[in-house]
């Protein structure tokens, strides 16, 4: 099933979303078994007393873990498969006849032998359907980092329609980039999703410096835009490297609704009112100012392109 870019015209939003962010250590390199433990998840859901979650939110390259590197071609996958697999999963665990319900889930993608890092958007269950699939563009190459050697940058950031409002996906980099959630604001996306796989960098305070620069980048960026934010991290170490997890929900006030702990797995349960998007951005009109501006804010983009030598062939993957 090929990814729909907007989702179905007939999708009606509703005003509360009851959201379960999951971080876990996946096993790296074994698909098979991170299948598994994204089934462990659904089951654990299915017997929660706060109910099954409108969506359940899971980290960058939960499929696989993410430092596979040059492993990528034997991990990757394509979008259609992994989405017959979560159906099937989610038919297994929670019967045929349970009620539909939404997922975010990082994997590396395969498209006709490109390779991508990418978060798909699904609904599972009768009424199931690949909403988006989002290829990650900052690829980091800098201190633990050379991701942009083994996949390639993805060239769009979009909003799309989900039965839970409009939505839009950013992974771990993209997210640093105030730019980045500004077109997703643009766009009309009411939550932004980001799975992250995060190493620990520094020490403050008993916590990762990491954990405190995602908080303020969240904080910032949900203030800013009048957006609803959920973040996903990976916990558990590859070749050494430390991830933290510290998956929050953060407010279109900038407020912080819910934070899990950096070191270990958990799954952290909230929901929110999207009616309190059109609060926010009532009391700070930022992203109206914005869009007032825009037609001269696009004028210095293309003059600043315009500025900028050719990309080079591997800047153009």
């Amino acid at each position: 099933m090929a990814p729909s870019r907007n989702g179905p015209a007939k999708a009606r939003p509703r005003q509360v979303v009851n959201l379960a962010l999951v971080q876990f250590a996946p096993r790296k390199g074994r698909v098979e078994q991170n299948f598994e433990r994204i089934e462990q998840v659904f089951a654990a859901l299915r017997h929660d007393q706060e109910g099954f979650p409108s969506v359940i939110v899971f980290p960058e390259a939960s499929l696989s873990g993410y430092f596979v590197e040059g492993g990528v071609a034997e991990v990757a996958l394509k979008s259609s498969a992994v989405y017959r697999r979560l159906q099937t999963t989610a038919a297994r665990v929670c019967g045929r006849k349970h009620p539909s319900f939404d997922v975010v889930v990082g994997f590396y993608e395969d498209d006709g032998g490109k390779f991508y890092n990418s978060a798909m958007y699904a609904s599972l269950g009768e009424h199931g359907t690949v909403r988006h699939v989002h290829r990650k563009l900052f690829l980091p190459t800098y201190g633990v980092f050379d991701e942009e050697r083994f996949v390639s940058r993805g060239r769009s950031i979009e909003a799309f329609a989900t039965p839970h409002g409009r939505a839009a996906i950013l992974i771990c980099e993209d997210a640093c980039h105030s730019v980045a959630v500004t077109i997703a604001a643009l766009r009309g996306a009411q939550i932004l999703y980001i799975p992250s796989a995060s190493p620990g960098r520094g020490l403050e305070e008993a916590e990762p410096a990491n954990v405190r620069m995602w908080r303020d980048i969240m904080r910032v960026a949900a203030a800013e835009h009048g957006i609803f934010i959920a973040y996903a991290g990976l916990v558990g170490f590859e070749g050494g490297k430390g991830f933290t997890g510290a998956s929050r929900l953060m407010g279109p006030f900038g407020d912080l609704r819910v934070e899990a702990p950096f070191d270990g797995a958990a799954i952290v349960r909230t929901s929110i009112s999207l009616q309190d998007v059109h609060v926010a951005r009532a009391a700070l009109p930022a992203l109206g100012d914005l869009e007032s501006n825009l037609a001269e804010l696009t004028t210095m983009f293309d003059e600043e392109t315009a500025r900028r030598p050719a990309a080079s062939p591997r800047q153009k993957r």
